[in-house]
């Protein structure tokens, strides 16, 4: 039986008519209690002295709401399709093919959108899509949601209509035509047939006219020599998967050199196939990734390095060229010269010193023997710079006999050297133009800053080497009011149309055999390369003058570009100054590398302080009568006698404040040459970096790193090299992979994923470090975060030195410890074994969840918010977590990571994720973690469940090698092959089962799903 009874809270309810009641039922909260200004004022909480029972009456119904509502994610407003495009369905990611080319980097692509934003860059894997993404390309997604770019064209420092724009430059070129003044394109290597034609058109509407190409790092004297002998300006096309025996004078090759690029090509001979593998010789002064990739790695001055060249020319040509090699070099000179000369056909040299000379020994090598490696089909033409007419134009421009300068895509203002001079020119001029994404420094004291569109928003077209042509095409509407450098062109030549209509127009007589559409869709087309005819110079006399190269009093200061931001154009991207540099494991600077016996002698080092961040003291270098102060790094490795800095750092102009780190190296990088005469002084005051890695060496753990030479892996069974770890069982040694501390659950039903990493193939590039990034949403934390070891990098590249001259040296040592003290005692010993040998072998080992069967941290988590999957996955509920940390106490790899903070919506972490613009970026398919959760590698799980789902829609099976993760799919190398173990056809399944085959920490016991391939060495 219902009750009618009622209850009430105060006689007032039992009036009807209550007004008070009425107002209290829709507010009822009648005065708002004005807790913000309380509690906001942390003056007024410290000095309070308001009881804790009249603290919580004041706040009480307050606190209760707002917790309410802090429990509700934040309204947006959404505005839904109301006639829903076709080509977009919501949740589902559209991919268009493009090229990327910006002068210094290029890369053939796929650009992943999801409701019409591009977020996330991946390699364009169709055939004759030979050019892959490097870690600056995958960032550069980020660098399109730039709040800092500039949003609409300037005169004068004043917002303009592009109208407006376009009339000031034509009324500026017909007064040059009238008054004889010269005008002058100055470009950076366009690489576009349509852009070279359109300027084409533009000089022989304008006779007065001309066109300057600079590139901000230069290949100049490479450029010379090559057009010397060939009659081409262009770059050789180095196929390095057709060499057995390569020799390096200087040159990065898998780095930046002469474009990079070279990393997938090198790989596939550094894989041990059928018991042959390459051979790498790398002859250099700083520590490079080709450096820390060679099988034999010798550390000398840039002076050497020419001496060293002439060596191998005479021994290769049979040359009498008179040479003073200094000593110590002699044989390990002349044992590289003789395998190259052995190897004929099969061998190539390379070199990255800045000299025609140099360049035209190293074609001259190259002719003799016949390298298959070197091409003069197909050459690369990303480079076409000429020192000698930028300075021309310089001179020109000073002498006032420029009337209209317009540019686009340089910033010689803070690439040149001689800056000043550019500036005190430019002022002289009538008018010019800066076409530029940002108002840089020298679109900020130009007449004109035109806005240029970033490549995801434009149309164009490349020929990346000879006889190809690949496409850009937008990928999103203009973000702002920016207008293309092309567009602008057409309209100055009197073109009707887009550039669009010009492209499609143009391409026809390229694309013979094809369709545009096609060609849109593949992103390229491949015809036939032709070849240049075989020349010849007077290489004797280059080799005569080349030997009388003297060496520079002080020290060689070799300017070079970092993997993270190369030549400086994406200096405002934090995923790119939160990368740690490959060698040096630093982040967020650049600093000047010394060796270690030239540190000790000007009393500069390197410190570990009691909270684990690295400290360096400063020294001021001096080029002339430039001076820069930069902090030091001590850099095994670097050749005595020199030092490095890198380019790309110290911009100031349109970046955020705390993107404004390191000094400009530009200033001393005189003449376009990378080695310079420096003398070097200790500086006062110490430098705080941010490195994410303290320790140096193995110190003889082999089971972390294992690796064997050539020979031994030939004639030795795989237990000697690639030994499984013994345990006790029932005091019995037991291999540690056939002992199980839980019963196991039977994997071989369904998906089960594992990741191989091929410790020959990795190069330490970072590509796979911003893919995760991209693909996960990994928070940038900035540098002071990243010093108390607060990175939050999925994935990690651990770089290693060796402590002895090599790494087998170090386990030989470890083996030999007798007791804790003495000569041998191991208390001592290992504390020696930290310090790295003055040229030590390097390896990387990439580093992420190892998604263990047997995993410590599932075992200890008090909320099971970390958990197996069936598929093989190590799992995390972020809901479930409240952040306890013990499984990263007990994660033997140490790759779980911690949010200290809210890194998102927080104005303390001015990046991406802090504002409107950049969170575009933000891939919807993964939650943005919150303060307090730990977060890790999900092996992407993301994207393997997409791929089975597409499978189960299509009503077929996933196919052979279809699953991927971030890291697998952006390595060009192959040293990451990701997929599903229980396909037996699959790659990986061949891969877990080979005899290069081991797990990381396997004595421990915690069988992971991330199976290493043991390194092995040409030596």
């Amino acid at each position: 039986m219902s009750s009618n009874k009622k209850y009430w809270k105060s006689v007032e309810e039992l009036n009807e008519n209550s007004s008070i009641v009425e107002t209290l039922k829709n507010n009822e909260f009648v005065e708002e209690i004005p807790t913000d200004e309380f509690l906001g004022d942390a003056a007024s909480l410290s000095s309070s002295s308001t009881t804790r029972r009249d603290f919580l009456k004041y706040v009480g119904f307050s606190t209760a709401a707002a917790t309410l509502a802090a429990c509700e994610g934040p309204v947006h407003k959404s505005i839904p399709y109301v006639v829903q495009p076709e080509q977009i369905i919501p949740g589902v990611a559209d991919y268009y093919a493009t090229t990327m080319f910006d002068g210094f980097d290029f890369a053939n692509l796929l650009v992943k959108t999801r409701e019409g934003r591009p977020i996330k860059i991946e390699n364009n894997t169709i055939d004759g899509a030979k050019f892959s993404a490097n870690a600056r390309v995958h960032a550069s997604v980020l660098s399109l949601y730039d709040s800092m770019r500039l949003k609409a064209p300037k005169m004068d420092a004043k917002n303009a209509t592009w109208s407006e724009v376009e009339a000031k430059i034509k009324t500026s070129l017909a007064d040059a035509k009238a008054k004889g003044g010269q005008v002058v394109l100055l470009t950076n290597t366009l690489a576009s047939p349509s852009t070279e034609k359109l300027i084409a058109d533009f000089l022989s509407k304008n006779p007065n006219s001309k066109h300057v190409i600079y590139d901000a790092v230069s290949e100049s004297a490479a450029l010379d020599a090559f057009e010397s002998v060939y009659g081409e300006r262009a770059l050789v096309d180095y196929d390095f998967s057709k060499a057995n025996t390569i020799v390096s004078i200087g040159a990065d090759f898998l780095g930046d050199w002469q474009g990079g690029g070279f990393d997938t090509g090198y790989s596939k001979g550094r894989i041990p196939q059928a018991g042959k593998m390459s051979k790498h010789f790398q002859f250099e002064a700083n520590m490079t990734l080709s450096g820390a990739s060679a099988d034999k790695r010798v550390a000398m001055s840039v002076a050497n390095q020419k001496q060293a060249l002439v060596k191998i020319y005479n021994i290769i040509t049979n040359s009498s060229v008179s040479v003073s090699l200094n000593k110590e070099f002699e044989a390990e000179v002349t044992k590289a010269a003789q395998q190259l000369k052995s190897a004929g056909s099969k061998g190539v040299l390379v070199s990255g010193i800045q000299d025609k000379n140099a360049q035209l020994l190293v074609i001259a090598i190259n002719q003799v023997l016949a390298s298959e490696a070197f091409s003069t089909s197909g050459t690369r033409q990303i480079r076409k710079g000429s020192n000698e007419k930028v300075a021309q134009l310089i001179s020109e421009m000073n002498a006032g006999s420029i009337h209209t300068l317009i540019m686009s895509g340089v910033n010689p203002v803070y690439t040149l050297a001689n800056s000043a001079a550019f500036v005190s020119g430019l002022k002289k001029t009538k008018l010019s133009v800066a076409f530029s994404l940002k108002e840089d420094e020298t679109a900020s004291i130009t007449n004109i800053a035109a806005a240029a569109p970033h490549y995801l928003e434009s149309w164009n077209d490349h020929s990346l080497t000879k006889g190809t042509y690949s496409l850009t095409q937008p990928t999103i509407r203009p973000l702002f009011n920016t207008k293309q450098f092309q567009d602008v062109l057409m309209s100055l030549n009197g073109s009707a149309g887009s550039y669009y209509d010009y492209l499609k127009s143009n391409s026809g007589a390229v694309i013979s055999g094809s369709s545009w559409n096609k060609v849109v869709h593949d992103g390229i087309f491949v015809g036939t390369p032709s070849s240049v005819s075989g020349g010849t110079a007077d290489y004797s006399s280059a080799a005569s003058t080349l030997a009388q190269s003297k060496a520079s009093a002080g020290f060689e200061l070799i300017l070079y570009t970092k993997t993270g931001l190369g030549d400086g154009q994406q200096a405002n991207n934090p995923w790119l100054q939160e990368f740690p540099d490959p060698i040096t494991r630093v982040s967020w600077d650049n600093y000047l590398t010394i060796s270690k016996a030239d540190a000790d002698k000007l009393e500069l080092e390197n410190e570990i302080i009691a909270n684990g961040g690295l400290n360096g003291s400063y020294a001021t270098v001096s080029v002339g009568n430039v001076k820069i102060t930069a902090p030091v790094i001590v850099q095994p490795g670097q050749a005595k006698g020199t030092i490095g800095l890198a380019l790309g750092y110290g911009k100031k102009a349109s970046l955020k404040e705390e993107m404004q780190v390191g000094v400009n190296a530009y200033a001393l990088y005189n003449n376009f040459s990378n080695v310079q005469s420096a003398q070097l002084a200790k500086a006062d005051n110490v430098h705080e970096f941010a490195c994410v890695q303290s320790q140096k060496t193995l110190m003889g753990r082999g089971d972390i790193v294992k690796e064997t030479t050539l020979e031994v892996f030939n004639t030795k069974d795989s237990k000697e090299w690639n030994p499984v770890p013994m345990v006790s069982l029932d005091h019995k040694p037991v291999e540690a992979t056939k002992v199980d501390l839980w019963e196991s659950f039977d994997r071989s039903v369904g998906h089960h994923f594992n990741l191989s990493i091929d410790l020959n193939a990795c190069t330490g590039c970072g590509a796979c470090v911003i893919a995760c990034h991209a693909e996960n949403n990994v928070p940038v934390v900035g540098k002071d975060e990243v010093r108390r070891s607060r990175d939050m990098h999925w994935l990690r590249i651990d770089r290693y030195y060796s402590s002895e001259d090599t790494f087998a040296g170090d386990n030989k040592k470890k083996e030999e410890f007798d007791g804790l003290t003495g000569d041998k005692g191991s208390l001592s010993g290992f504390g020696e074994m930290e310090n790295p040998a003055d040229n030590p072998q390097v390896v990387f080992q990439p580093v992420m969840c190892q998604h263990c069967n047997h995993a410590p941290c599932e075992t200890v988590c008090p909320v099971a918010a970390t958990s197996h999957g069936r598929q093989g996955q190590n799992q995390m509920a972020y809901n479930r977590c409240v952040g306890t940390r013990y499984c990263a106490n007990n994660c033997p790899y140490k790759v779980r990571r911690f949010n200290w903070f809210l890194y998102a919506n927080n104005d303390e972490f001015n990046y991406h994720m802090n504002d409107d613009l950049g969170r575009m970026v933000v891939n919807p398919d993964v939650n943005v973690r919150s303060r307090g959760v730990m977060e890790k590698c999900s092996m992407c799980i993301q994207r393997t469940q997409l791929t089975i789902l597409t499978a189960k829609k299509e009503g077929r099976e996933v196919a052979v090698d279809e699953f991927q993760t971030a890291c697998s799919s952006a390595c060009s190398t192959g040293a990451m092959k990701f997929g599903d173990v229980n396909n037996e056809a699959s790659e990986i399944a061949k891969l877990a089962a080979d005899k290069r085959a081991y797990h990381l920490l396997e004595h421990v016991g915690t069988k992971p799903n991330v199976v290493y391939q043991v390194k092995v060495r040409n030596i």
